[in-house]
């Protein structure tokens, strides 16, 4: 195959922390050492702090920020009322607060997309914006960016990146729509009695504090029944808490953000993130990411959109049509509708409409592995890219030895059910440097550009870092059948 490999690595990083929650587990045990803190006298205690400060000096932006916010979640195990000075509060926070390396195991499976702010640029010249999945400690999986350029000659430069990753501020959603959270309890089969008497007694659009508010208040008016509808209790709100929204300012630069784990269904880990630049009917452009959440048992497909990578708004994906992992939006609608590709039963390729963004409700199978290399699966890599031809769509198939390799095939732009033509050969097929990895003998991507008739391909090496690869289009298309 005609591919150029650029030789860019992006490794992971294992200087890049963040300040993240510290709990031992245990009520009892965080009492005890609020009791502890507690016995020290003003001057042991801005002792403490200014060892702590001056230890931790330059590793993060704002820590007094952070351990007084620490402060505020763990206030209410307080014994008393009684004001503590801000040192001893800070104190306190530090106690409950950990650094967290994002990029200590691995930094792979990026998407690329064109970068909102495209100014100050030479003429031929563009900005990207990356994501890639970040492993830490725990193997536990999230968000982070890179940003670069790419000239007219299809040279790449990837912006050094930040040495400070700084944690963005929570905010669940401002409100749930009545009608659809019922309907998404009635999917996870938890439509009941119980839950339907909850939404009842809620407006149409309710906000979280009520959703648990009301839930208690059933929870003891059901008091005989606490042990059975307890857990159920639990995934409700579980399920509340994973729509929510993060947000960082301008000031933060875009390798400075991350998106870190933040509801319960994401617990262990958010898993490649499939961006898109999605242009609607209308003219306006917003980004979208599908990605995979993670609780260590389940996985649950969820859309990220945000307009400036600033905000990020979390959503959960719904319908009977959702399941499995890899789901790829189109950048706009077809005939009407927003179109996905996916992966439903983990080892075919399918398509799905929807007039709802954020419920599928049918698929239909376009696509089945056919080559050796691709026989024991078969899924995309990232979103289909409008050209004059077609669709073009790069996919994954994985052949003996579960060596993952990287396809593409062409569909039909009016109707992407048909298929006008695939590569009989893989595209890209990990050499002997990117055999070696955390996971070895894999290639993959979720996401690519193209720029001045090249194919920008961002992939993985083996599961531990990322590098660029190029092709001309028209070549790729004259070599599928």
């Amino acid at each position: 195959m005609p591919i150029k490999r650029t030789g860019i690595v992006l490794s992971p990083n294992r200087q890049r922390v963040v300040l993240r929650p510290f709990q031992p587990p245990g009520d009892d045990r965080v009492l005890r050492v609020i009791g502890r803190v507690c016995t020290l006298s003003e001057a042991e205690v801005n002792q403490q702090l200014a060892h702590v400060l001056e230890e931790f000096h330059g590793r993060h932006q704002k820590p007094k920020a952070y351990f007084e916010q620490r402060f505020r979640d763990l206030k209410h195990h307080l014994l008393t009322d009684t004001p503590l000075s801000e040192n001893r509060r800070l104190l306190l926070g530090a106690y409950f607060t950990q650094e967290y390396a994002l990029e200590s195991a691995a930094l792979f499976n990026p998407s690329l997309v064109w970068h909102p702010d495209q100014s100050n640029l030479p003429a031929g010249t563009r900005r990207f914006a990356m994501s890639l999945r970040a492993v830490g400690e725990g193997h536990i999986s999230s968000i982070v960016f890179r940003s670069g350029t790419i000239d007219r000659n299809c040279n790449i430069q990837v912006d050094e990146s930040v040495r400070y990753v700084t944690t963005p501020r929570y905010v669940p959603d401002s409100c749930y729509e009545n009608s659809l959270f019922r309907r998404k309890l009635i999917e996870l089969g938890l439509g009941n009695t119980f839950t339907y008497e909850v939404l009842d007694a809620l407006p149409e659009e309710f906000t979280l504090a009520e959703l648990e508010t009301r839930l208690q208040a059933s929870l003891r008016e059901h008091r005989s029944l606490h042990n059975e509808l307890a857990p159920l209790v639990d995934r409700v709100v579980m399920l509340a808490k994973s729509n929510y929204e993060i947000q960082y300012t301008p000031d933060h630069e875009l390798s400075e953000r991350v998106i870190f784990p933040f509801s319960p269904t994401e617990s262990n880990g958010i898993e490649d993130a499939r961006f898109v630049d999605f242009q609607d009917d209308d003219g306006s452009r917003r980004y979208y990411a599908t990605y995979s959440a993670y609780d260590g048992q389940l996985v649950l497909p969820q859309l990220l959109e945000t307009k400036d990578f600033l905000r990020f708004k979390m959503h959960t994906l719904n319908g009977p049509a959702v399941a499995n992992k890899g789901m790829a939006l189109f950048p706009r609608k077809i005939n009407g509708h927003y179109a996905m590709l996916g992966r439903q039963d983990g080892e075919h390729l399918f398509l799905m409409y929807s007039d709802m963004l954020y419920f599928w409700h049918t698929s239909e199978l376009i696509i089945k592995p056919a080559m050796p290399w691709e026989y024991i699966q078969m899924g995309n890599c990232g979103s289909p890219i409008e050209t004059d031809a077609g669709w073009l769509v790069l996919t994954h198939g994985v052949g003996p030895m579960r060596k993952y390799c990287i396809g593409a095939m062409l569909l039909d732009l009016n109707d992407p059910s048909k298929v006008i033509a695939r590569l009989s050969e893989p595209l890209i097929t990990p050499n002997e440097v990117e055999r070696e990895g955390y996971v070895p003998n894999v290639v993959y991507t979720c996401g690519s550009i193209i720029h001045e008739n090249q194919l920008i391909i961002p992939y993985a090496m083996s599961d531990y870092a990322t590098t660029f690869a190029t092709i001309e289009v028209d070549k790729l298309l004259a070599l599928m059948t």
